[in-house]
Formats: C-alpha cells, structure tokens, sequence
C-alpha cells in the first residue's frame, strides 16, 4: 500500500440511486474510526454500444474507479442492486478485470464485504450478498458481516441482513432509506474499518 492515509474503498454500481445512499452510510461508519477514511468510488454502466458512451469523469456523484483504488485499499465494500441474485453487470465487469490482482494477491489477508438493494421484498438481497462474496473470497479477503449486536439488525422492517447492510424500496418508507438500514450501513462501515486497521498491523 501507498504511503497515504489508509482508506476503505467502497465500491459500488447504483441505478436508482438507492445503493449510493448505502454507500454514504457505509462511509459515515467507517469515518468513525481513527486512522482510516472512507473512499468512494462508482462504476459506468455497461451497455452492447461499443463506442465510448461516457465523459471520462461522472457528470455527478462519486468519480468512477481505478484498478489502483482497489490496489491501495485497506478494506473493501462492494454495493450494488440486486439482478436476478447477482450483482448488477458493471460491477461485475470490473471486478472480472482484476485478474491481475488475483495473480499477485494484491488484496490477500484484506477485509471485505458486501451490500445491496432491491426494489421487491424477496428480490435476492440474501443471495446477492452471496454471490457477490464469491470474488472477494477468490481474492482471498478476509469476510466481514453485521453481527446481531447491532440492535436495528433484529428490528427491521425494511432491509438488513447478517450477510452485509441491504435496502428494501418498495415499502411504507416510499423508498428511502430507513433508519435501520442506515444503522446497520453504519455499524457495518466502522466493523470493516476496525478490521482493516487490525489486519494492516
């Protein structure tokens, strides 16, 4: 790693906009621990067109990532909407043009997890958070959750899971984040953080 402040990269694909909120809840939590910051980072959407389709820079929102954001990371979160109980296409082709990070173990020993959103209440949250651990572990990251002690985990009525933090949209909440998912996205940012400061040393 770089001589910089070590961060916890969150990385994340967002279409609605709903697992951007995740990640800046993610953020605050990771902001509570001394010694390391939260860097946030997005993904371009993917599509059959094969002429550059995006601005080199996002016209709004967080700047899209680099291989050495991953490189540098102390920790890593992964965010995106649920497709089918799989991550969302453009994260999924970034993370297939790691190889070369695999090869080295680049990420090796790292903590990392996972987080999500969908639109129905049994979308895939729990089979998204899953799957998408599956390159971490091939990574070999070490798997950070949220466990039961964080209290909203067990008084949710919209989103959460042991797994990572998730958001339910289509609910009472007209599709905001509820506070206990904001809480679980917070306690879940500050655990990965912690791990990442004792994993470093």
């Amino acid at each position: 790693m770089s001589d910089q402040e070590p961060y916890v990269l969150i990385l994340y694909y967002s279409r609605t906009g709903h697992t951007a909120v995740l990640a800046s809840q993610i953020a605050r939590g990771v902001g509570r621990v001394d010694g390391m910051t939260a860097r946030i980072r997005t993904v371009p959407p993917v599509s059959p067109d094969t002429e550059a389709s995006q601005p080199a820079v996002p016209d709004e929102g967080a700047p899209w990532a680099t291989k050495a954001d991953l490189a540098g990371c102390a920790g890593l979160a992964i965010g995106s909407p649920t497709r089918f109980g799989n991550m969302a296409a453009p994260l999924k082709y970034f993370l297939d043009t790691t190889g070369d990070l695999w090869l080295n173990g680049t990420l090796a020993g790292r903590p990392a997890g996972a987080f999500t959103s969908t639109g129905s209440l049994h979308g895939g949250q729990e089979a998204t958070l899953l799957t998408m651990m599956m390159p971490l572990l091939h990574h070999g990251m070490v798997l950070c959750g949220v466990p039961y002690s964080e209290k909203a985990l067990s008084e949710t009525r919209t989103g959460g899971t042991p797994y990572g933090p998730s958001h339910w949209g289509g609910n009472e909440t007209g599709g905001k984040v509820s506070d206990h998912e904001k809480a679980i996205c917070q306690t879940f940012g500050e655990r990965l953080a912690r791990f990442a400061v004792k994993l470093a040393d």
